[in-house]
């Protein structure tokens, strides 16, 4: 069976949506900047072993809704998304798979709602609690998020997740040449390009020192791009094909939604905050890139992570991956996620 695309309207909000497969629903979230065809490789897979995979543009991507206000970007509308959408497919529970943004939004509706989520699977990112993306020494939140990263970039730098915020100047930057820009992100985070570095001792053991020091923190006023690498040839996990496909959305659609989702970290920290002691208690796993900065910012929610989860069921870091989990390691990742799956039906 061929994947099929659909636009569907949850309570005033369309989603893209594309499945494949029929049985269990497993919902796939996507993170920046990406899209549903970040999951390429999974829904065959996932269709395949018999369950029903549905891959999504989330709001502001793609062909899914965009919204002017920042605020319809918090955490918890983009969570409304995935639980109308188990709804709208007439299911009282799903598994939830997210990357990158997209993990944040798996867990933290797992959290939220776990009479409606089966089991939820991260990518990149760990569970972090209200942090939503937790780091080396704040992992799950004690601290916003604005004002912990002054404690790593001091004054003569800026975070990447503050000047995505701000989305101004950053748009300017990757509307210069698109293309060109969205080559450098991926492969600067990929699992060649981490490893080169790393090889060349060009990242400091401390955790902190590396972020600040790493490609994600810029002075003020600078470019990101400024500390991207470009591959002399594309890597072999991502074609022509496909790095036209993803391009070709951001030409379409901009990046005012995307680029909102960092504006509403705080927002998104401070709505959960009630919910700060509750631990997650729906079935769930990690898969992390050992090459992944995301998965190394992760590492004290990971050595943690059974204090606020209470049915864990594995954290598996993919040898040789960086950032692009799924992308670059399709077969690992889809061993992975069916092992857990199956782990659901007993």
């Amino acid at each position: 069976m061929s994947p099929s695309h659909r636009l569907i309207n949850l309570q005033g909000t369309r989603i893209h949506t594309v499945e494949q497969g029929e049985g269990p629903l497993v919902i796939l979230i996507h993170g920046f900047p990406e899209s549903w065809y970040s999951w390429r490789h999974q829904l065959p897979a996932l269709a395949q072993a018999g369950y029903r995979a549905v891959a999504i543009d989330q709001r502001g991507y793609g062909q899914s809704s965009k919204f002017p206000d920042v605020d319809a970007y918090r955490i918890d509308r983009l969570v409304a998304d995935v639980i109308n959408l188990i709804d709208h497919y007439g299911e009282q529970q799903a598994v939830v798979v997210g990357h990158d943004w997209g993990a944040p939004v798996a867990w933290t509706a797992a959290w939220l709602h776990p009479d409606r989520v089966r089991g939820v699977a991260g990518l990149s990112v760990p569970f972090a609690g209200r942090a939503l993306v937790g780091l080396p020494g704040n992992p799950w939140g004690d601290i916003r998020p604005s004002e912990y990263y002054k404690t790593f970039t001091g004054d003569d730098k800026v975070f990447y997740q503050t000047h995505f915020g701000a989305r101004q100047d950053i748009i300017t930057e990757i509307e210069a040449d698109l293309r060109h820009w969205m080559l450098g992100l991926i492969y600067t985070v990929s699992g060649e390009a981490v490893a080169a570095a790393a090889a060349a001792g060009q990242i400091p053991e401390d955790p902190l020192q590396a972020l600040r020091d790493g490609p994600l923190c810029l002075a003020p006023g600078g470019r990101l791009m400024d500390a991207f690498v470009w591959p002399d040839t594309l890597p072999a996990w991502l074609t022509e094909d496909d790095l036209e496909f993803f391009v070709g959305e951001f030409q379409r659609s901009g990046f005012a939604g995307p680029l909102a989702f960092y504006n509403q970290v705080d927002a998104g920290w401070a709505y959960l905050e009630p919910h700060a002691d509750q631990p997650l208690t729906v079935p769930s796993v990690f898969i992390g890139g050992e090459m992944d900065v995301a998965t190394h910012w992760g590492v004290d929610a990971l050595a943690q992570v059974h204090d606020y989860c209470r049915d864990h069921r594995g954290s598996h870091i993919v040898p040789g991956s960086g950032h692009w989990i799924q992308q670059e390691c399709p077969q690992e990742t889809n061993r992975l996620l069916l092992d857990f799956l199956e782990g659901l039906r007993g």
